[in-house]
């Protein structure tokens, strides 16, 4: 069975949203945010200066990747797929390329999906990973910037707060500097992964997703791809961007 016709057949898994935006569960300051929380870095435009101050207080001492694993096989899910990378730019995984990650810039000192790669392999659980590989906020060249707002009207698809000069980003230095490499390592370190959820293909030109997709190949040839990944590519049909 090829794993398009598993993941037809598999129809239950989890998808964990997880980083640092998880700390202000969308309340900054006393007010509180009506949409998704993982976009509250950009809803209350909170500069990196001090967003980055949540990464020294984030210290998940309960997390048990074993306990997130046997939860979902006692519930009849097939595979688990969780965010390394949100649009904040924060890494859920130790990354050589940028040390904006969980082992590096938090006290918590451990690689959460080295851990959950472990306990998935260990109970075969499939595992998949979410990267945000246009949007992020952390990086002064991240991607969106030539599309404005969302569709809510309220929350930038880029860091125009701490970078406002949208005509002078350039995402390919980006992608070169911190996307495709951080991309690499979570193929690389992981052991065998049955899907890559990319996200918001807004600035990814056809050339950087068909390397992104070949890059997947190259070290997971079983590896399933969303469409998200921009430009008409992806082994799964569905919408490119997220118009919110």
């Amino acid at each position: 069975m090829n794993n398009k016709e598993w993941f037809r057949q598999a129809k239950f898994g989890m998808m964990v949203h997880w980083g640092l935006y998880s700390l202000p569960a969308g309340e900054w300051k006393g007010q509180r945010m009506p949409l998704i929380g993982e976009w509250a870095q950009s809803y209350f435009r909170i500069p990196n200066q001090e967003y980055g101050k949540l990464a020294v207080i984030f210290n998940p001492i309960l997390f048990d990747a074993e306990e997130w694993v046997r939860l979902a096989l006692e519930a009849g899910m097939q595979y688990l797929v969780v965010t390394s990378k949100h649009h904040d730019g924060f890494a859920m995984f130790r990354s050589a390329v940028d040390p904006y990650n969980i082992y590096d810039a938090s006290p918590f000192r451990r690689d959460v999906i080295g851990e959950l790669a472990g306990a998935c392999h260990k109970h075969g659980l499939k595992l998949g990973l979410y990267y945000s590989q246009d949007l992020d906020w952390h990086e002064p060249n991240g991607g969106g910037y030539k599309h404005g707002h969302t569709n809510c009207g309220v929350m930038s698809w880029t860091n125009d707060w701490d970078y406002p000069d949208n005509a002078g980003k350039d995402y390919t230095q980006c992608f070169e500097r911190k996307i495709k490499p951080q991309v690499e390592e979570i193929l690389r370190n992981y052991g065998d992964l049955c899907l890559i959820w990319f996200d918001t293909p807004l600035t990814v030109s056809p050339e950087q997703s068909t390397e992104l997709y070949h890059l997947v190949k190259k070290h997971q040839p079983n590896c399933l791809i969303n469409s998200r990944i921009g430009n008409g590519m992806g082994d799964l049909l569905g919408r490119q961007s997220d118009p919110r």
